[in-house]
Order: structure tokens, then sequence, then C-alpha cells
């Protein structure tokens, strides 16, 4: 293997790589139509206008359920001198929908009509000329254009097309992408065991979120198999791909600075790089070139990167293909939760979630890591930071795009604070219900909570801090940081708290004196939250100094986390909650059993979906599934105790 490294040709910002993209792909014309039967054209986009070969209605017909007359001879009645006609000769009965007599030009509503006796009628009242009449082309006229080229067919435009007599239409050709997955860490998820997946091998989706993204903007997409970290094997792909029918070309994985990516060598290999690194992230590494004429990307391999690279620059390629503007997000102002920092000369699409609080949506910032796809899964929305600042602050106005529509975000309530694995069963089951709302937690400690009230940008904190002098909870918290706010304190679950190690307990951890022994190293709880508190606590009781803690500097932000940590070897033990432990199958040492609390402004207390909310926790449903996790009392769920 070489040990030569891939080096970023001139970084761009990303308004230049799409300059360069438009430049060098000018030539690239919207592509040829095929054509396709109307009811299957829906989503599609017209290669040439369309125009109606008959009229609708094609004929004069009735509006109403009535009598067909010739409008002059009825001039002349009322009620006082009503005017008798013959049926069949005068007037004609029809209905709504029947072609009109010929001779005839209006129709009087039945409910207007006399009957004297089968072959009489009689009218109080003159009619128009084309009264409840839909006359011949009233909807369509024969010729007229029903729809101009580059038009995209909705489910109500076949309705139009085929009463106009058009039956099929020529629609451009979607464009096909050809996606080729590469990396010797890929395993193929089909048929696969999670019970077998080897550190260092991860699941091969990056192909099936772009593929699924290209059919979104009206594409197609064809996948090969993944290939091994091999030059000759993905340039002959490559090479494949370009010979085919299709479009343009992704690479995923190889497209970074490392010695063992090869996206770009590649592509300069067999064609021409034009960019290779944009000051965006994520998407960084993305790579634009052209091999016999069509477009090639190196896609980044971290999943955040690989969507936003796409969203940002093969979108555009494939909207000019098929005559279409760049599909735009809803853009709102929002109030960031609290300050963010960003990179200079780098533009971030920082993902964020959105709630109303209040007359204002408030944003708070998910995990920045481009691995993490769940930070697109739960976002609502991207706030998107210029390359020439160093971040925006808290409670300044910024433009957020919203990936939600924005009656889901109307629909939100806003928890901050400590994290428990309660609030997950709480969420599912409020979207259970009969009802649009849902809950979003963002885990920021028990003290971040109470700030998150404090500044005003939650409806809801979640809060376990104890008050060291007299054994309560949450209360003279409040008291403190809280006295001009009026809250309603709720409480949600006794939880026990403890240490979580691995299976087994190998290091034969037995209480908290045991984090300070030499052999043991822990994982810790962000500073603020109740449970570091609880740590803080514990360790001056016994007497310990935190500097002898090897780890506990090292912080993590949920209970979950700190399992995690533990499970993978990362540490030996670490402070949470016995559901977390129970989970991942893990062990646990009890510490204590707490009390974990809502937090909530009497603002908003008495709103229907706090009312809601407080109607879920007090459902025996709730309650059993919360038990369930392990670990959980909810004896006094629901109790307003503040």
């Amino acid at each position: 293997m070489s040990n030569s490294r891939n080096i970023y040709l001139k970084m761009m910002t990303l308004n230049e790589a799409r300059e360069i993209l438009f430049a060098r792909f000018s030539h690239l014309e919207r592509l040829s139509g095929e054509e396709v039967p109307v009811p299957d054209a829906v989503g599609r986009i017209l290669a040439k206008p369309v125009f109606a070969k008959i009229s609708s209605p094609n004929f004069h017909a009735a509006a109403m359920d009535g009598i067909a007359v010739k409008a002059e001879d009825t001039f002349g009645a009322s009620e006082t001198n009503p005017k008798k006609l013959v049926v069949n000769k005068d007037v004609f009965f029809l209905n709504t929908g029947h072609v009109l007599p010929k001779d005839t030009n209006s129709v009087i509503m039945i409910e207007y009509v006399n009957v004297i006796d089968e072959s009489r009628v009689e009218i109080e009242a003159p009619a128009v000329p084309w009264q409840h009449v839909r006359k011949m082309g009233e909807d369509i006229v024969a010729t007229e254009m029903l729809f101009a080229q580059n038009h995209v067919i909705t489910p109500y435009c076949v309705g139009a097309l085929l009463s106009g007599g058009i039956f099929s239409v020529l629609v451009r050709k979607k464009p096909k992408v050809i996606i080729i997955p590469t990396g010797s860490e890929l395993v193929d998820w089909k048929n696969a065991n999670t019970d077998e997946l080897k550190p260092g091998k991860i699941y091969e989706t990056n192909s099936f979120v772009l593929g699924k993204l290209t059919e979104s903007f009206g594409g197609n997409y064809e996948k090969y198999d993944k290939i091994i970290d091999d030059t000759d094997k993905i340039k002959q792909a490559l090479l494949n791909a370009v010979n085919s029918d299709c479009d343009l070309v992704l690479i995923i994985g190889g497209s970074s600075a490392g010695s063992e990516d090869y996206a770009k060598k590649v592509i300069a290999d067999i064609g021409e790089v034009f960019v290779h690194g944009v000051t965006m992230m994520p998407g960084k590494p993305v790579v634009i070139g052209k091999v016999k004429n069509k477009p090639v990307f190196g896609i980044p391999g971290y999943p955040v990167s690989a969507i936003v690279a796409f969203e940002q620059l093969v979108q555009p390629i494939i909207c000019k293909m098929l005559g279409q503007p760049e599909k735009e997000r809803q853009k709102i102002q929002v109030i960031p939760a609290k300050k963010i920092t960003s990179k200079l000369g780098l533009e971030e699409f920082l993902r964020v979630k959105l709630g109303r609080v209040g007359e204002r949506i408030i944003a708070t910032a998910l995990p920045r890591g481009a691995g993490c796809i769940t930070t697109i899964t739960e976002a609502d929305g991207i706030i998107r930071i210029p390359n020439h600042v160093e971040g925006i602050n808290a409670q300044e106005p910024v433009t957020a795009e919203l990936i939600r529509p924005l009656s889901s975000i109307d629909n939100t309530i806003v928890v901050v604070g400590s994290h428990d694995n309660s609030l997950d069963i709480l969420s599912d089951s409020i979207k259970a219900g009969e009802n649009s709302l849902t809950l979003s937690s963002s885990h920021v400690g028990s003290m971040g909570g109470l700030m998150a009230i404090k500044n005003r940008v939650c409806h809801i904190a979640g809060s376990h801090l104890l008050d060291t002098a007299n054994g309560s909870y949450n209360i003279s918290y409040i008291k403190k940081y809280l006295p001009d706010i009026k809250v309603k304190l709720v409480h949600l679950v006794y939880r026990d708290q403890g240490l979580i190690v691995a299976k087994g307990n190998p290091k034969n951890i037995k209480g908290i004196k045991d984090l300070a022994r030499d052999d043991i190293s822990f994982i810790n709880r962000q500073g603020g939250s109740g449970t570091r508190i609880l740590l803080d606590y514990r360790l001056n009781q016994t007497g310990i100094n935190p500097k002898q803690i090897t780890g506990y500097n090292n912080e993590e932000f949920t209970h979950m986390s700190v399992a995690v940590a533990v499970l993978s070897g990362a540490v030996d033990v670490g402070l949470g909650i016995f559901a977390a432990a129970k989970a991942l199958g893990l062990d646990f040492i009890p510490v204590v059993t707490e009390q974990y609390d809502l937090v909530i402004p009497e603002v908003y207390f008495e709103t229907k979906n706090i009312q809601i909310v407080l109607d879920t926790i007090n459902s025996t449903d709730f309650k059993k599934r919360v038990e369930a996790l392990g670990g959980y009392s909810t004896k006094e769920t629901g109790n307003i105790l503040l």
C-alpha cells in the first residue's frame, strides 16, 4: 500500500464550487423526452407543451336538475302571470350533466317548476340565456395550451389532460445516476447478522440514502456493488459507469486527504478534476470532476457530509437536466437557545431542533459530527453559518431552512434539561395519541434546563438536582435560580442511579471509593448535570479528590452515552441510571434512588399541549412502559410538588 497522501487542491467556497460546476457543465442540455400514459406522469416534467385535442365539456350541459328551455320562450312569466309550457316541445326534463336539447339555451331548476300534468308545466319567472348551463368549452377549449414545457405534472393535472383528450404526454427522461460505494470497511446490510458486525466494519447505507434523494429530486439510480479500497477496481467501475447510459456518477468514500482515499486519483487518471475540497462543514472533502464529458462526484463517506454535498452540488445538476429550478426550503427567523461557535473560513450547515415557545421559534443545536446521521433525522431545520463569522449569539434572530413543515414545529413541545430514558417513552406515548404533538428533548443537564426556563426558551425542563444540605430535590434550586418565574414542579419518576460497569464486573468495582483506584478509568457527566452534582457530593462524603479519578474531566451528555462508553471498553465505569445499564446488558452497582421531576412555567401549564403531556404521564400505559425499563418507580408519577 502506498504511503503517499492525497493533498487537497486549492479549497474553494461553496459559491465558487457551484460557479465552476455550472461553467464546466454548461453544455448539459435538458434531457430528451419519453412518452408515458397520463396517469403515470404524476411528478414528471413535460418535455414539450401540451394542447387540448377536444373541448371540455364538448357539448352544452345542464348544470342543475330541472327543465331545458329556450330562454326567449319564458319571457313575461311572473307570479301573477305564470306561463304554461308543453313538455318535450317547449321544455325538456333533464338532470345535471345531461346534454342540452337542440334549440334550448337555459335550464330552470326543478324547484321552480310547477308540474300541471304529464304534458304541461308552469313557471312563474323567466329564464335568462345560459342560466345553469355549462357551455361547451367552459373549462377547456380545443387547441388551447393546457401546460407549458417544464411543467411538473400533479394529480390535478391528470384530470385536465384526460378531459382535454390527452392520454399520453412527452416527459423528460429521469436523469440516471450511478452510485459506486467504496471502502474496505463496508458491510452489506442485506442478510447481515448485527451480532457479527466486527469492530472497524460499518453497514453500507450511503448509496441508499443518496439513491432515494436522487429519486426525490426527479432522477433514478443504479447502485453498484460495494468496492474495496483498490484503485484499479474503482477505476474499472467508473469506466463501466461513464460508458453506460448514465448521466452522472457518484463515487462514495475516498474523497478526503487520507492516504486510502481514491476518488480524486481515479477521476484525475481518466478524466479531469475541477474541485477538491469546499469550505463547508460538513461536506468539505467533496470532489467534482468530469470523465468522458459526464459529471463525476467524489462524495464524502460520512453520512451527513454525503447528504450536504449531494444537496448542495449534485441536486443542481439533476435539476438542470430536468429544466427545473433548484428546490428551496422554506426559511424562517429563529432564536438560538444559546451561543453557537463556528470556525472561521468554513460555511457550516448546523442541524437544529425547533419549537415555538411563546411568540418565538427557538433553535437548539444538535451534535455536529459529520458521521451522526441522527442529527439529520432529528433536525427540524438547518442554520447556515457563513464562513466569515465565528458563530451566532444567543437570543439574536437568525435564518433557518426548514426540513419539517412549520405546522409540526408549531406543535412541538420543547424539553430541555437532564436526560432520562423515560422521556423517550413519553415522546412515543404522545405520538401514539390522536394529536399531532411532538416532544423535542435536548440534553444539557439539570442546571442547563433551569437556565433554559430562565431564558424562556423551553416549555419543560427535566431536573434531578440534589440539595446536599437537606436531601431534597429541585425545589431549592428553583427558588434560587428562578425567583421571578412562576413554575409548577411535576414529579415524573424515581430512578436508581449507580455505577455502570462491564458485564461480570471484571474490575470488581464495589462503590464510589473504587473510582480513585489507579487501574480504573471513569467517564463523567457534564458540569451542571444532576448526576455530576450527585457524584461530587458522594466524592466529598468519601474524601476523594476528583483529581484522583482517571477520566473525571471526560464528559458525556446522556446516560446512554455513558453506558456505551463502558460497553465499548473505552472506560471501566460511569455513573448513570439502571435503565441505561439494563438496555445494553451491563452490570449495575446501586448508589442512590433519586427523584426526577419536570419543571413547567405556569404560563404554559394550562395550555392544551402541556395538559396532553400531563394526561399522558398519568396514564397507566405510560407508567407500565416506564417500569418495564427497569430501575424506575412510578408510585408518585404525576404529583404536583410545587
